[in-house]
C-alpha cells in the first residue's frame, strides 16, 4: 500500500490523501474530509435526489448513483485510498425507528460496504482507515450485537478498531451526537490509555467492555482534543426576522396547545423577561396514560434539536420567538438547516424545501468530520509517511 505524501519531490503540493465516500449524500463528510487535508476521489449513493445534489456541488468527484452491493472494485478509481469512508443508513438502528438492527434492510447496507474493502485488500488496495459513521443507537441494536459485529468483521481483517460519540453541539448550535467506528492498518493513531471524555460516553464504555475478549484485544481509545468552545448560538445561524413567512395567530396557538405544562412554563418564562428570546421545536409522539399524545418539545438553550427526515421519527422543526409581548412561530427553512451542519451558503440545496430538509436530516456535521480528519485520521498518515521516509 502506498500512502501519497503531502509532497512530491520537487516540493510541489502532491495530491491529497485519497477518500472513498459511501453513503455520501449530499457529500458532507468529504467537505469536512476535504477541510482536514483529504480529498474525496470516488462517492456513490443510492437516492436520486443526494445524487443530484451531490453533483451539483461535487462536479469532479467521481461519482455512481446506485446500491452498493451492486459496485465491485473494479469499479473504483485505480488507486489506493488513505480512508474508506461509510455513513450507511440509520434508519434501523436509530432509537426513533423500528430498531431492525444491521439485519434490516437499509442499515444492513453496512455488509455491502465491508465487501468492498474486502475486494480492495484481496487487490493490495486495502485502505489503512476505514470509518463508519452512524447514529449511537448502534451501541445498543439488537442488545449491542451490530455494534460487537462492526468491530469483531474489522479487527478479523487485522485492523485496530476503536470509536468516538462526537455530538455536533460542541462546534454547532444543534444537538446531534454521532458515533464514529474507526479502523486503522498499518497506520497508527493518536491513542489514550483509557477512555477520555467528552468522546468516550458511559454508554460506549459499557459497548466496549461487553465485546468479546479476541475484539477488545484489538481496541483503541482514540484521542482527540477537546473542541474549543463554541461561540456562536441559533439566533446567530437564523434568517432576519423580516424575511421569514410566520404563521397566523391562529395556527401558533395550535402550536402552543401540543406543549407540556413544563415546556409552556419555559415560554412563559422568557416571554415575561421582557427580553428577546429564540426557541427551536418540534413536534415528537409520546406516551402519556398509556396513549400516544402529539407534543411541541421546546429548547431554550440556544440549542437547536437534533435535525431528522420524517422518517427518522421527527418533524420539521420550528423557530419560536418570544418578543414584544407575544410568541411568533415559522418553520426552519433548509438552508438554517444546513447552516446548522456547518454549510456556508455556496452549497446548492435542492429547490424544494422538503428535499433540503431530508438531505440535511440524512448528513453529517462538517466540523465534526473536520476534528476527526485533523486530530486522528491525518496524523494516523503522518506518521506512516514518516516511518517511511526514514
Amino acid at each position: 500500500m502506498a500512502i501519497r505524501s503531502p509532497q512530491s519531490e520537487d516540493g510541489d503540493r502532491a495530491a491529497p490523501p485519497a477518500v472513498f465516500e459511501f453513503f455520501a449524500g449530499g457529500g458532507l463528510a468529504g467537505i469536512g474530509l476535504g477541510q482536514g487535508g483529504f480529498a474525496t476521489a470516488f462517492a456513490n449513493d443510492i437516492d436520486a435526489a443526494k445524487a443530484a445534489s451531490f453533483r451539483a456541488n461535487h462536479p469532479r468527484v467521481a461519482f455512481h448513483h446506485g446500491d452498493v452491493w451492486n459496485l465491485s472494485a473494479a469499479d473504483l478509481p485505480d488507486l489506493a485510498p488513505a480512508v474508506c469512508w461509510a455513513s450507511s443508513p440509520c434508519q434501523d438502528l436509530s432509537l426513533a425507528g423500528a430498531r431492525g438492527g444491521l439485519k434490516a434492510r437499509r442499515s444492513g447496507a453496512f455488509w455491502g460496504f465491508w465487501k468492498l474493502v474486502e475486494e480492495l485488500d484481496a487487490a493490495g488496495r486495502a485502505p489503512p482507515i476505514v470509518v463508519l459513521e452512524n447514529v449511537t443507537g448502534l451501541l445498543s441494536s439488537q442488545g449491542g450485537a451490530d455494534f460487537a459485529a462492526v468491530c469483531d468483521i474489522m479487527a478479523r481483517a487485522g485492523y485496530r478498531v476503536g470509536a468516538l460519540e462526537m455530538d455536533a453541539s460542541a462546534w454547532l448550535p444543534q444537538s446531534r451526537p454521532r458515533l464514529f467506528v474507526v479502523g486503522m492498518k498499518g497506520v497508527a493513531g493518536p491513542e489514550a490509555a483509557a477512555p477520555v471524555a467528552p468522546f468516550h460516553s458511559p454508554r460506549l464504555i459499557a459497548a466496549q467492555a461487553a465485546l468479546p475478549d479476541h475484539t477488545r484485544a484489538a481496541w483503541a481509545w482514540w484521542r482527540l482534543p477537546a473542541p474549543s468552545r463554541r461561540n456562536h448560538d441559533l439566533e446567530t445561524l437564523l434568517e432576519p426576522d423580516d424575511r421569514c413567512d410566520w404563521l397566523d395567530e391562529a395556527d401558533v396557538r395550535a402550536l402552543l396547545a401540543m406543549t407540556s405544562p413544563l415546556h409552556r412554563a419555559r415560554l412563559d418564562a422568557a416571554l415575561a423577561s421582557g427580553e428577546r428570546r429564540v426557541a427551536a421545536a418540534f413536534r415528537r409522539v409520546r406516551i402519556e396514560d398509556g396513549a400516544k399524545v402529539q407534543r411541541l418539545e421546546v429548547r431554550l438553550d440556544g440549542l437547536a434539536g437534533c435535525l431528522r427526515t420524517p422518517a427518522g421519527g421527527s418533524s420539521r422543526q420550528y423557530v419560536l420567538v418570544a418578543d414584544q409581548g407575544r410568541i411568533r412561530a415559522r418553520r426552519m427553512t433548509g438552508r438554517e438547516a444546513a447552516r446548522l451542519m456547518g454549510l456556508d451558503d455556496a452549497y446548492a440545496l435542492p429547490k424544494s424545501e422538503s428535499a433540503a430538509l431530508k438531505l440535511m436530516g440524512d448528513a453529517v456535521a462538517v466540523p465534526v468530520v473536520r476534528a476527526l480528519g485533523e486530530h486522528l485520521l491525518a496524523p494516523a498518515l503522518a506518521g506512516a509517511l514518516q516511518e517511511a521516509a526514514a
